[in-house]
C-alpha cells in the first residue's frame, strides 16, 4: 500500500482571514454587518484625531431590496471629513490584508491594520461586488476607486480610478455585504450611541435602512492630544523582539557599486585617473579620522579584497563572517563564491567586525529602549552578567535568551512613558455623562498611567445615579481605546471587578438607578480577540480598575449618607408640619388665649443638599 505524501503550502494574510473570518468578528450576517460599521466609523475618528480634526461622521445602511427578507444585501456607507489618503496608497490600505499605520507603538482604536479590510473581503465574498473609495487630501480633488481583492495574492484588483473636483477634504466608503439589520440594528443603534458618549468632541449622523435619522451633535470642541509613537519598553519586550531590533541596528554592508566608488573617490580627493589600489589605501590611511562610515567600511573591504576599483565592478560582497573571520564575495567572471582570508590583527578588521556585529549593548539599550539612560544600562548589564561594550551582533540564542529575561526581572528601569496615550480627559468625560443621563449625582476620575508587560495604560472611569436615569440595577458601559464594548461582557475584566464589589457598603442597595462607565486607553489594549470586545484580566489592569471603582463609590457613598440624611430631615418636617400646628391650637385654648404662638421657625425645612 502506498503513502501519500503530504503536501505543505503557504497562504496569504487574506487567505488565512478569508478562511477563519470569524476570528476577526465576521461569523455571520448580523455580527458582520456590525463589525464593518465599528470598522470603518473608527477609521474615520481615528484619522480624524491624528490630525487633530474635529471629527465629522455620516454613516448610512441602505438595503439593496427592501422588499426582501433579512439576511440580504445592504450597502453600507461611511464617510469622514479627515485628511484623506493619498491616491497611491489607497488601493493598498483597503486591498491588502495586514497593511495600514497601526503598527507603531502608540494609542489607537485599530491595533491589525486589518479591519476595514477584512470587511471589503467579507463583502466580496457575500455579494461579490466591488468596494467604492473616494478620497480627497486637499479639498480640491477627489480620487474614486474601485476595488476588488485577489485573495489568494493579497493584493488589490483596481476595476476604475477617476478623478473629479470636490470643495472638501475626506474619505468615503461604500460596500456591499449581506448582513441582518433586524437583529444587528439594536447593537449598531447602541454603537452609535455609545461612541458619542466616549467621544464627545465628534458629531455622528446615522441613517437607517428606513430613512431614519439618528444626530448626536459635538458636546465640545476641544480633543484631546493626538497619541506619539514611542520606542518600546523595555519590559513590553521578548526574544523575537529584540532579535528584530538587533538586525535593525546592525550597519548594512554598503554596496560598491559606481555610486559607491565614486564617493570614494570623492572623500579621498582621487582624481579619476588615479585609480590604483595603492594609492587608494595610501590616501584613506591619511584621511581616515574625516572619512564617513561607508566609505571606511569600502576601504576596509578594499584592504582585504586587495582590489582597485574596476575590479571590485566585478564582484558582489556575499558575507563578512566574523567567527571565522572570513570575506565572502561572488565573483561575475567565474561565477563562484570564493573568499579571503581577514587579519584580526589588521587595523581595518575592527572596523568590519563592529559593523556587522553592531552597538554596543550600552548604546542599544539607551537608543532603541524608553527612559533608559547611560547609568541604567550600565547598571543592568551588570545585574544581567554582560560587558557594558559587548556588541549585541556577537550574541549566542542563549545569550539572547538571558538578556530578554533580565530586561523583565531588572527592577530600576523607569516606568512606561504615557505620552503615546491619549485619554478622553475627567472633564470631557463628565460633560459626556452628564448631557447623555442627566443624573443627581456625577463623579468621574483619571488614574496616573501604569503598565502591564511594558505597555502603558490609563483608566478613566465615572459613575453617576439617580435623575433621568431610569435603569433599576447598575448599567456598565465599557470602552477601550474610545470603542464601545457591547459583545462578550460576560468574560470582560470590567464586570468582573464591578461584580466583586459589596454596592451595599457605598449605600447602594436593592437596584440603584446607577451607570458606570468605564474606559481603558493603552498602546496595546489586551483583547481576547481580534473581534476586541473584552479585555482580558491582567492583573495591572484589573488592579487599577478596582481602585477607580473604589474611589468613585466611596464618592457615592457620601453624596447617598447626605441625601439619606436630607430625606429624614424632610421626614421629620413633614411630621412636624402635620402636628405642630395641632399643638400650638391646643395649648392656646388650655391656656386661655385667643392668639396661637408663631411656631412658623419650627417648620423651617432644611435646605437641600447640593450634588458635588
Amino acid at each position: 500500500m502506498s503513502s501519500i505524501k503530504e503536501q505543505f503550502n503557504q497562504i496569504s494574510p487574506s487567505e488565512f482571514f478569508y478562511r477563519n473570518r470569524d476570528l476577526a468578528g465576521f461569523s455571520n450576517p448580523s455580527r458582520s454587518l456590525y463589525t464593518a460599521v465599528r470598522e470603518f466609523v473608527e477609521n474615520g475618528l481615528d484619522a480624524c484625531d491624528q490630525r487633530g480634526i474635529l471629527p465629522d461622521i455620516r454613516l448610512t445602511i441602505k438595503a439593496v431590496d427592501p422588499d426582501k427578507p433579512d439576511p440580504k444585501p445592504y450597502i453600507l456607507t461611511v464617510k469622514d471629513n479627515g485628511p484623506g489618503i493619498e491616491s497611491k496608497h489607497i488601493p493598498l490600505a483597503f486591498g491588502v490584508v495586514l497593511y495600514g499605520s497601526k503598527f507603531g507603538l502608540k494609542q489607537a482604536r485599530g491595533m491589525f491594520g486589518l479591519g476595514a479590510t477584512m470587511a471589503i473581503l467579507y463583502g466580496q465574498i457575500t455579494i461579490n461586488k466591488p468596494v467604492t473609495i473616494k478620497s480627497s487630501t486637499d479639498g480640491k480633488i477627489s480620487d474614486e476607486f474601485e476595488l476588488l481583492l485577489d485573495i489568494q495574492k493579497n493584493k488589490p484588483v483596481i476595476l476604475k480610478h477617476k478623478t473629479k473636483e470636490v470643495s472638501k477634504k475626506g474619505l468615503s466608503i461604500s460596500i456591499f455585504l449581506e448582513g441582518d439589520y433586524s437583529k444587528a440594528g439594536s447593537k449598531i443603534r447602541d454603537y452609535v450611541y455609545q461612541t458619542s458618549l466616549i467621544t464627545p468632541y465628534a458629531s455622528i449622523t446615522f441613517e437607517d435602512p428606513k430613512g431614519e435619522k439618528y444626530h448626536y451633535p459635538r458636546m465640545i470642541n476641544t480633543m484631546p492630544k493626538p497619541p506619539t509613537i514611542i520606542r518600546p519598553h523595555p519590559y513590553g519586550v521578548d526574544v523575537e523582539t529584540i532579535r528584530r531590533m538587533i538586525v535593525e541596528s546592525q550597519f548594512a554592508i554598503p554596496t560598491i557599486d559606481d555610486a559607491m566608488i565614486e564617493k570614494v573617490r570623492k572623500d579621498l580627493g582621487l582624481s579619476k585617473k588615479n585609480f590604483s589600489f595603492t594609492a587608494i589605501m595610501d590616501k584613506a590611511r591619511k584621511r581616515w579620522k574625516t572619512l564617513s562610515r561607508q566609505v571606511r567600511v569600502a576601504i576596509a573591504l578594499m584592504s582585504f579584497l586587495k582590489m582597485d576599483f574596476e575590479k571590485l565592478n566585478k564582484i558582489r560582497i556575499e558575507d563578512v563572517d566574523v567567527p571565522n573571520k572570513k570575506l565572502v564575495y561572488w565573483d561575475f567572471g567565474d561565477s563562484t563564491s570564493k573568499s579571503v582570508d581577514m587579519d584580526p590583527e589588521s587595523q581595518y578588521y575592527k572596523q568590519l567586525a563592529n559593523t556587522v556585529q553592531g552597538e554596543t549593548l550600552i548604546a542599544f539599550l539607551t537608543k532603541k529602549f524608553q527612559r533608559v539612560g547611560p547609568t541604567t544600562a550600565v547598571k543592568f548589564a551588570k545585574f544581567a552578567g554582560f560587558k557594558p561594550e559587548k556588541r549585541i551582533g556577537t550574541m549566542t540564542n542563549a545569550e539572547l535568551a538571558k538578556l530578554s529575561d533580565s530586561l523583565q526581572k531588572f527592577g530600576d528601569f523607569m516606568s512606561p512613558d504615557s505620552s503615546c496615550l491619549a485619554p478622553l480627559g475627567d472633564i470631557p468625560l463628565e460633560k459626556g455623562m452628564r448631557t447623555f443621563f442627566n443624573p443627581d449625582f456625577i463623579t468621574v476620575i483619571q488614574r496616573n498611567a501604569s503598565a502591564y508587560s511594558g505597555f502603558p495604560f490609563i483608566v478613566e472611569m465615572g459613575i453617576a445615579y439617580g435623575g433621568d436615569i431610569t435603569t433599576r440595577g447598575i448599567k456598565v458601559y465599557r470602552f477601550a481605546n474610545r470603542i464601545p464594548l457591547l459583545y462578550d461582557e460576560g468574560s470582560d475584566v470590567v464586570l468582573k471587578v464591578v461584580n466583586d464589589i459589596d454596592w451595599s457598603r457605598y449605600k447602594a442597595k436593592g437596584d440603584p438607578p446607577l451607570v458606570i462607565v468605564s474606559h481603558v486607553c493603552s498602546t496595546r489594549i489586551p483583547y481576547k480577540t481580534a473581534g476586541k470586545e473584552n479585555v482580558a484580566d491582567r492583573p495591572e489592569i484589573e488592579r487599577e480598575l478596582k481602585l477607580s471603582i473604589q474611589f468613585i463609590a466611596r464618592k457615592l457613598s457620601v453624596f447617598m449618607n447626605k441625601r439619606g440624611q436630607a430625606e429624614a430631615a424632610k421626614k421629620r418636617a413633614n411630621l412636624y408640619a402635620k402636628y405642630v400646628p395641632l399643638i400650638a391650637q391646643f395649648c392656646t385654648e388650655l391656656a386661655g388665649k385667643k392668639k396661637e404662638p408663631n411656631f412658623q421657625k419650627i417648620l423651617q425645612e432644611e435646605k437641600p443638599i447640593e450634588n458635588e
